[in-house]
């Protein structure tokens, strides 16, 4: 009986490619000329050369940072290393509209350049802006992945490199740079699958990749086999996007010869050069945290008009702490019968059905609502257009969140005290009750905070399952962007940006203390 939750997780898990591959194949002849025609192509070359470009930017900017926050004594550093996440609370749609409002045809910074006789700066939209835009909300993903591995790697392999007369710049060549690889491969792989879901910065910058064109063709058109198939590329592109990162991986190993709390890891004296670094940190936080910021509390400052009602941006705000508390809530509880099942009942069953919950890592939201639209249109109706939907989709996409810290805290458990306890006549539940609960718990509040951060910035799944008349926060701030109502949106933005903060800070101070 155990095993009947779980393989109904794994089958809600598999519904969107299962979905989409039904009803690709329906299509028959139609899907194979929608695939192999000069536009798709034209949309992939788009597509590929949009997260080429944010993912190379995104690695140039975070391998330096991170660096300098971890192994250099740079001024401010536990500061910088705050700081530097946060933009990851920043929604890609919140920031198109700040890059917009700050460097559009008529923003902040052509109204400065005007008065000194500048008549036109160069335009930002097409893939300068969201290129520009997804890197500056981006690039933390890879921040982090590099932070931890700098963390967690030998110090004396470094302090081996100095001794043998190798300088701090020779010795992060020779030895940090290539001990970062797996890391730099895993952050790149995180913000090329973010970039290749992203919807709200395409399109606010009018950049045409597959999820700007694949929302288009489900909006307009009759015939929604164009949307499904295209789909079914974009998860296509997302599962190469993964093997490639796999492969890159190579057999190499990468051993620590100490613990991490038996010695101190090397600190850099940059010297002169602590100045220029800092002034490195002041820009990177100045351009992706303190800039949108500044925007949107100028855009609030210039009113909202006579019908701008207060009321409402309190109801987003409510609408999106409900459903992104559900999700954080159900998926929490979901992983944790995952991961518990699993764990404890190990075997090939359990290995397969734990790899397909992270199916959800690779597909892109906006697959997700399409794929949810059309399965819920024909065979459940009455579940279109439900909180319940919205929520659930909520929980396929983020599952894998929760897994992987949940998971965490499992394996940190000695089996030998379940055993024990139930050697003394503990029931099953009274276990996990009084042991096995006490020790996850950390774990699933962990999971439940990246869930909700996540949920309160999703929008291609709200435009696409919340029910008729249902309108939140991301819902409110794409509608104003849409028609240029900048000081609109500049309201329910910053509440996005500050409830979303809270979480984000939640998970920094979890982190070990030199992490900060």
């Amino acid at each position: 009986m155990l095993w009947i939750p779980l393989i109904a997780v794994s089958l809600c898990m598999l519904l969107p490619v299962g979905y989409l591959l039904f009803r690709s194949i329906s299509a028959g002849s139609e899907a194979l000329d929608l695939i192999f025609r000069i536009q798709t192509f034209e949309i992939l070359a788009n597509t590929a050369m949009l997260v080429v470009v944010v993912t190379s930017l995104s690695v140039l900017i975070a391998l330096p940072i991170g660096w300098l926050t971890v192994r250099t004594n740079v001024p401010c550093q536990q500061l910088w290393g705050v700081l530097t996440v946060l933009p990851l609370v920043i929604p890609s749609y919140v920031g198109g509209l700040v890059v917009i409002a700050a460097l559009g045809p008529r923003g902040l910074v052509q109204n400065i350049l005007s008065q000194v006789g500048v008549d036109r700066i160069p335009d930002i939209y097409g893939l300068p802006g969201a290129a520009l835009t997804i890197t500056l909300v981006g690039f933390p993903y890879v921040l982090l992945t590099i932070r931890t591995a700098l963390w967690s790697q030998d110090p004396s392999l470094e302090q081996s490199a100095r001794i043998l007369g190798k300088s701090a710049i020779g010795a992060f060549f020779t030895v940090t740079l290539p001990n970062l690889r797996p890391a730099i491969a895993a952050g790149a792989l995180l913000i090329a699958l973010y970039t290749l879901s992203d919807f709200g910065a395409v399109s606010l910058l009018r950049f045409d990749s597959f999820t700007k064109i694949i929302y288009v063709a489900y909006e307009s058109s009759i015939n929604r086999n164009i949307a499904a198939v295209l789909s079914l590329v974009l998860v296509a592109c997302a599962f190469g996007l993964i093997f490639i990162e796999s492969c890159t991986r190579g057999k190499s190993k990468y051993y620590r010869t100490t613990a991490v709390s038996t010695k101190q890891l090397y600190k850099v004296n940059l010297g002169w050069w602590r100045w220029p670094s800092f002034v490195l940190c002041v820009l990177v936080v100045g351009a992706s945290l303190v800039l949108p910021i500044g925007v949107l509390l100028y855009w609030l400052t210039q009113g909202s008009g006579p019908d701008y009602k207060i009321a409402s941006v309190w109801k987003d705000s409510i609408n999106s702490l409900y459903t992104s508390g559900l999700a954080a809530g159900v998926t929490s509880l979901v992983a944790l019968l995952v991961v518990g099942l699993t764990l404890r009942n190990p075997g090939r069953i359990s290995s397969l059905i734990e790899r397909i919950t992270f199916v959800g890592f690779a597909l892109p939201s906006l697959v997700v609502g399409l794929s949810l639209v059309f399965f819920t249109a024909r065979l459940v109706p009455f579940l279109y257009q439900t909180t319940v939907l919205f929520v659930a989709a909520l929980v396929i996409l983020f599952l894998p969140q929760a897994i992987g810290s949940i998971r965490s805290s499992f394996l940190q458990i000695p089996t030998r005290l379940e055993d024990a306890a139930r050697g003394l006549g503990y029931s099953q539940i009274r276990v996990l009750m009084r042991i096995t609960l006490p020790m996850v718990i950390p774990g699933m509040i962990a999971g439940a905070a990246m869930v909700f951060l996540t949920s309160m910035k999703e929008l291609p799944a709200a435009l696409m399952l919340s029910p008729i008349g249902f309108s939140n926060l991301p819902i409110s701030i794409w509608s104003a962007a849409n028609e240029a109502l900048f000081a609109q949106a500049a309201l329910p933005a910053l509440l996005l940006i500050a409830v979303s903060t809270v979480p984000m800070i939640f998970l920094l101070i979890r982190q070990p203390k030199g992490m900060q």
